[in-house]
């Protein structure tokens, strides 16, 4: 959403060879191209790392994913791929001199078609929040004008990461908040929105490079949002605190299921300090575009085992390890031929 890519970091392009020319017989307005473009400016293999977001709202919470839940991740998607949406339209000058081969300077996407279809994204996802129930509208409705005011406005201002750390942080409350509890969620909504902000600290010189200090700060950040996940002691939803001391089925304070919770949590924290740290480390180490454009994807994919981490530290164990399954989920689908020029961020 714009929000890692929640409101959308400033856009990458690691795949710099240019697009082989169309087959004979065809051209770029044929259907499959368009669709090709489309899934370009939409990141879809992005969108892999939002229901995380929503997942990880509804388990500190003190819920469980239902049907219910698909209302919220609907919203979210929504939103985050208009910010994607947005966020090209609004730099169509920018990239017709350093990104030609887009979709938009390329006149592969009209410029007034991607605008619409950011409109529209942001109308569905607020009616989908919408039907989540007022908690969720409310907790949508700033998200949305996060998205807008980041593309728009804040993007290229020292405003812009804390911009981007609000849009995920809001993203995971409109979970909790469809679950009844934005407020149990808060913690979780920091340190998410943390990560956030230091991946777009990073991203600030993707296309440039020359920062040393940006990767390091973010080798910092991800170091300590790794100790917080794993060390401090988190208190239950009322929910599952009612659970315990009632005797019925739930994780309870020093019992067998908050160990297996607290091993859970461990690796999935082991995962996101191993996903983030390396490409910071190299981007640190030699601050070219190339690594440090590796490094704001590696901070990127490294949001799943976060989200998953911070829904096990909340006691839904299932519920991480169903986010953490998006992750090779996301790098599965990002693989098909049909996608392979389509960056993630």
């Amino acid at each position: 959403m714009t929000h890692t890519a929640s409101p959308p970091l400033t856009p990458v392009e690691r795949h710099t060879t240019p697009a082989p020319p169309p087959a004979v017989g065809t051209s770029p307005t044929d259907p499959p191209n368009r669709a090709a473009a489309w899934a370009e400016l939409m990141r879809l293999p992005a969108l892999f790392t939002v229901p995380g977001d929503t997942l990880a709202g509804i388990a500190a919470a003190g819920g469980r994913p239902g049907p219910r839940a698909l209302l919220p991740i609907g919203s979210s998607l929504c939103l985050y791929t208009a910010g994607m949406v947005l966020n090209d339209w609004a730099d169509r000058a920018e990239d017709a001199v350093e990104r030609p081969h887009r979709p938009l300077p390329s006149g592969r996407i009209r410029p007034a078609a991607a605008l619409t279809a950011a409109c529209g994204l942001t109308g569905a996802g607020l009616l989908l929040a919408a039907r989540a129930g007022r908690p969720a509208l409310a907790a949508a409705a700033p998200l949305a004008a996060t998205v807008w005011a980041y593309d728009l406005a804040l993007k290229h201002t020292p405003a812009g990461p804390a911009a981007m750390a609000a849009a995920r942080g809001l993203d995971l409350l409109m979970g909790a908040a469809a679950a009844g509890s934005a407020r149990a969620a808060a913690p979780s909504a920091a340190l998410l929105g943390c990560h956030t902000l230091a991946v777009t600290a990073v991203s600030r010189r993707e296309t440039t490079g020359g920062s040393v200090a940006a990767p390091l700060a973010a080798l910092a950040a991800t170091g300590a949002l790794t100790r917080l996940v794993t060390h401090r002691r988190v208190r239950l939803p009322a929910g599952r605190r009612a659970a315990a001391a009632s005797g019925l089925p739930g994780p309870t304070p020093g019992g067998a299921r908050t160990t297996a919770a607290g091993a859970v949590t461990a690796a999935l924290a082991a995962a996101y300090a191993a996903t983030a740290a390396r490409p910071y480390v190299h981007a640190a180490l030699n601050p070219s575009p190339p690594l440090t454009q590796r490094a704001v994807g590696g901070g990127i994919r490294a949001t799943v085992p976060l989200q998953a981490a911070l829904a096990a530290r909340s006691g839904a164990t299932a519920t991480s390890l169903l986010i953490a399954a998006l992750a090779p989920a996301g790098r599965l689908f990002a693989r098909r031929r049909a996608m392979r020029k389509v960056s993630i961020t």
